[in-house]
């Protein structure tokens, strides 16, 4: 998944790069309209990797997990249910599985890894709606504000596996603890 982020990244990137040379020269709106719509695009993976980078540079996937901001309210638990999310969040991807997998982290690490990467998509969700400023030169709110909420929204997902999961995880990883205690 990360090389499919990273290629959509720098794809769209160049494509806007090229749309936009093409318009500077002809000044015909189609090719204004494909690099709006490259650069938005390329905005959205561009700036995902950024987040995703700068909080893995400060955080090195440990956060304390016994924080207020990381425990799951009673009314979550709820929403979670109506949500069905036990049915769609296994057809979610995954930027790295590696960082969820027992195999090869403890469930403390795991859980660790879920509070950033919770961090992470909550950062992006605020950072989708950026987009909306550059309707403000260019015009077509609908298209930027749209864009903006699907954006936001498919982040939310992910923010909402993180929350509906490490319930579960911690009390793995607090068994994990125990054993090892124990020995």
């Amino acid at each position: 998944m990360a090389r499919w982020v990273k290629a959509i990244a720098v794809i769209t990137a160049a494509a806007t790069i090229c749309f936009s040379v093409i318009y500077g020269m002809t000044a015909k709106k189609t090719f204004l309209t494909l690099a709006i719509t490259f650069g938005t695009v390329a905005y959205h993976f561009v700036m995902r990797l950024i987040v995703g980078l700068a909080f893995n540079t400060l955080m090195h996937n440990k956060a304390d997990y016994h924080k207020q901001w990381y425990q799951v309210k009673t009314w979550e638990q709820k929403l979670y249910q109506k949500l069905n999310v036990k049915r769609w969040k296994r057809f979610m991807p995954t930027y790295d599985s590696a960082l969820f997998d027992p195999s090869l982290h403890s469930w403390d690490e795991i859980a660790q890894a879920m509070c950033q990467a919770e961090l992470v998509h909550e950062t992006i969700v605020v950072l989708s709606f950026v987009p909306i400023l550059f309707a403000i030169p260019f015009g077509e709110w609908a298209v930027f504000i749209i864009t903006s909420v699907l954006s936001a929204a498919f982040d939310l997902c992910f923010v909402i596996m993180q929350r509906y999961n490490r319930p579960r995880v911690i009390r793995c990883a607090e068994k994990e603890k125990a054993r090892k205690k124990d020995v």
